[in-house]
């Protein structure tokens, strides 16, 4: 069975073990989204009358160029390795001892070593070595496009933006045409975040099946994480999963407790799997083995509610405050504890846009337009302030010309719509 004959198989039926979804297996052409997200960028670039990215985070240099190289530890220590990205030149600066790995991406042009100004790297002489790393990052910099810099930076060291700003180099935040290039995805891209999705999928099951009273959180929490391994995923980027009062307020990271007989047990998948693509829903389940309380299917209908009224109203075209405005509006008892988003855009890890509930909008919102290829998730957390507990629901889906398609296909629990 390939990617799409599973992916639009009917949801009643057993998930399978999905052992190969190598992309040559499923249909997907890497090199495709390698090219298209590099052009992407550098055409926000353009826009953005940017003609240098030193891009440090590990998501975005992967994005614009496929190589991969510890994200967890190098999101914690950055810069250990950067992209220096001009209209015509990538040079990736890569960590120490790991020159090798982008070997045979043709999104880059040259590997170099990486010069760590940071704390870490430098001790006492990170002043020192923050001016250094700037008088060499200038003299490439003209070196590729002249005296006429504009460049755009992301989560430098402080001191390397303050000696840049010194030497007189107009400096701008990257965040934004990164952001903008990567909120609209590809025919090739959606096959890599339906891939990941499926994997995703499977673990869920697997995790659906260790469900035990007696078994802790933490316990029944590894059995998604091994899974995703498994298949080639890269790691799960929270520890959200809770049971029972834990589930309420939400946000409460996986612990030791132990499940209990019929509590609810609620939680977000957040994983960055496979080809990097995030997969990103939520499920509540029953522990049994009795049926679930009829307030506890209350909760679970309600959030249900929301996720499909909102899902239901997204079309191309609308803008963030017209969603906001006619989003499902939570019924005052549940407001206080409600999700602080009513939608994301999702891509290789949560992004741009943020979609707010209506009465955040004024404090939190912004403005924009919701386009097609764009990948949102849907959200919901339904529990009363000072309730026992709580039910964590989201869905994933594109945005196409005439209004969405799900690409998660994660059934919900019969017993708790009854």
């Amino acid at each position: 069975m390939n990617l799409m004959e599973w992916h639009t198989q009917d949801e009643s039926m057993k998930w399978p073990d999905l052992i190969d979804l190598a992309p040559e297996s499923v249909g997907i052409d890497l090199k495709a989204v390698r090219m298209y997200r590099l052009a992407r960028v550098r055409e926000q670039m353009k826009k953005y009358n940017l003609n240098v990215l030193i891009l440090s985070d590990a998501v975005n240099i992967r994005y614009a160029t496929g190589a991969r190289n510890m994200q967890v530890f190098c999101s914690r220590n950055s810069p250990s390795r950067y992209l220096v990205l001009t209209k015509d030149r990538s040079i990736l600066f890569e960590f120490t001892g790991c020159l090798h790995l982008p070997d045979g991406l043709e999104t880059i042009d040259e590997v170099r070593p990486s010069e760590t100004a940071s704390f870490v790297a430098a001790g006492p002489a990170i002043k020192e070595r923050e001016v250094e790393w700037t008088r060499k990052m200038i003299s490439l910099m003209n070196e590729l496009v002249g005296s006429d810099i504009r460049v755009g930076i992301e989560r430098m060291n402080a001191g390397v933006a303050i000696e840049l700003a010194k030497q007189g180099i107009p400096v701008a935040d990257a965040q934004e045409p990164v952001e903008m290039a990567r909120c609209i995805k590809s025919n090739e891209e959606i096959k890599c975040m339906i891939a990941s999705l499926q994997a995703t999928e499977q673990a869920t099951g697997k995790m659906r099946e260790a469900i035990r009273p007696g078994i802790t959180e933490n316990q029944l929490w590894s059995v998604l994480h091994q899974e995703i391994i498994a298949l080639n995923g890269d790691y799960v980027e929270t520890r959200l999963l809770s049971s029972g009062n834990r589930t309420n307020p939400w946000f409460q990271e996986s612990a030791n407790k132990v499940i209990g007989k019929n509590e609810l047990i609620g939680f977000d998948t957040d994983v960055v799997g496979c080809h990097g693509y995030y997969s990103d829903f939520s499920r509540t389940f029953h522990s049994g083995p009795d049926k679930p309380t009829e307030e506890q299917r209350t909760l679970y209908k309600v959030a249900y509610e929301q996720i499909q009224h909102n899902i239901g109203i997204i079309k191309p075209g609308m803008t963030f405050r017209e969603y906001a405005d006619n989003a499902w509006d939570i019924p005052e008892k549940y407001h206080s504890n409600r999700y602080y988003l009513s939608a994301h855009g999702v891509g290789m890890s949560g992004e741009y846009p943020y979609l707010y509930h209506r009465a955040d909008f004024p404090d939190a919102g912004y403005d924009g337009v919701i386009k097609p290829n764009m990948t949102l998730c849907v959200e919901s957390y339904i529990g009363e302030k000072g309730g026992r507990e709580g039910v964590k629901l989201e869905e994933q889906l594109l945005v196409t010309e005439a209004g969405t398609k799900l690409l998660t296909h994660y059934p919900f629990e019969e017993e708790l719509l009854k």
